[in-house]
């Protein structure tokens, strides 16, 4: 397999081995593996990497904190964060590195995330409208605020990328199946094995009820859309940044969608055979196994994040997905 991956130049290999190095060891070397009872229920060999079982209970601190780590002193970081996973990891980093982090969320922001963010130290906006808009707005007032985007800054998809580094070590995979809702996640790991393990399949996945990214994939231009549901908050944008279409352009096989109902019976599926309880959009990979017909003989995907609320997800047992749209929030916002 060849591609042209001179889209995705700005994210360097070299700081993607960087990161690999010195992005902080909780978030380095997590679970990859094949489950037999997965295998089982799907009727096939898939290898789940686990990026929950860390302080964030997601894997937003590689980039992060990546990221955080070669800002200057005496900086604040500013950013807005939808979904707030990225918001927790941004306030963890700035913590660890001795910065302060204003976050600002949507008003309707998983209350799980919110209290972890304020764990961290942060200062925390809730906001009606797009919490990018306020973040950005804030941090133009002053000039030691600094705006970050997820999703358009290269530190951030290089940390990620280091998911990559350990993906890479199985040398068995043959398609990759990423979550993918501001791109970070997909364009640092397909970055790195691209030059690394150029016959892997790279597909990304994304929520039905939102599919901004996917379509702007195929546009080759970011094509804003508004979502029908936030089921999957973290994969659930609709303003793609143009810096991440144009990198996975480049990088990335295909795209593929699915449902809200499909996202819950994944979470089931992995609870049942896992035994973890994770995220809506952490499951877009075995989601998109269950509904799919995705070619590879072992394939690979990555759960994401579990920061559930748990009221809620209890009930997804006699619930359909629809009636918790507002509730359970995804992996990677």
């Amino acid at each position: 397999m060849t591609m042209d991956t001179t889209g995705a130049e700005d994210l360097g290999l070299d700081r993607i081995a960087e990161a690999a190095a010195t992005v902080d060891p909780v978030f380095l070397g997590t679970p990859q593996y094949v489950d037999e009872q997965l295998a089982a229920a799907l009727g096939r060999p898939v290898l789940t990497k686990i990026e929950s079982l860390n302080p964030l209970r997601s894997f937003k601190g590689r980039g992060a904190d990546f990221l955080v780590g070669g800002l200057p002193a005496g900086e604040t970081v500013v950013c807005g964060s939808g979904g707030a996973n990225f918001g927790q990891a941004i306030a963890y980093a700035a913590r660890r590195h001795g910065l302060s982090a204003d976050v600002f969320v949507s008003a309707d922001a998983s209350p799980v995330k919110l209290r972890r963010i304020r764990t961290f130290g942060a200062d925390v906006h809730p906001v009606e409208g797009d919490p990018k808009a306020a973040a950005e707005e804030y941090a133009a007032q002053e000039p030691d605020r600094h705006y970050v985007v997820d999703g358009r800054e290269a530190a951030i998809s290089e940390g990620a990328g280091t998911i990559g580094v350990e993906l890479a070590r199985n040398e068995d995979i043959d398609t990759l199946l990423l979550p993918v809702g501001d791109g970070a996640l997909i364009t640092g790991v397909a970055r790195w094995l691209r030059a690394h393990r150029p016959g892997v399949r790279i597909v990304g996945v994304g929520a039905a009820a939102a599919p901004a990214m996917a379509h702007s994939w195929r546009e080759g231009r970011a094509v804003p859309m508004e979502r029908r549901s936030a089921f999957a908050a973290g994969i659930a944008i609709s303003a793609p940044v143009p810096e991440a279409v144009r990198r996975i352009r480049a990088l990335v096989d295909d795209m593929l969608l699915v449902e809200d109902r499909e996202l819950a019976e994944a979470m089931h599926l992995a609870a049942r055979t896992l035994g973890i309880l994770p995220e809506p959009a952490a499951v877009a990979g075995l989601a998109a196994l269950a509904a799919h017909d995705v070619p590879g003989d072992l394939v690979a995907t990555v759960l994401t994040g579990a920061n559930a609320d748990l009221e809620v997800y209890a009930d997804l047992g006699t619930a359909p997905a629809d009636r918790v749209s507002g509730g359970v929030s995804g992996p990677a916002g």
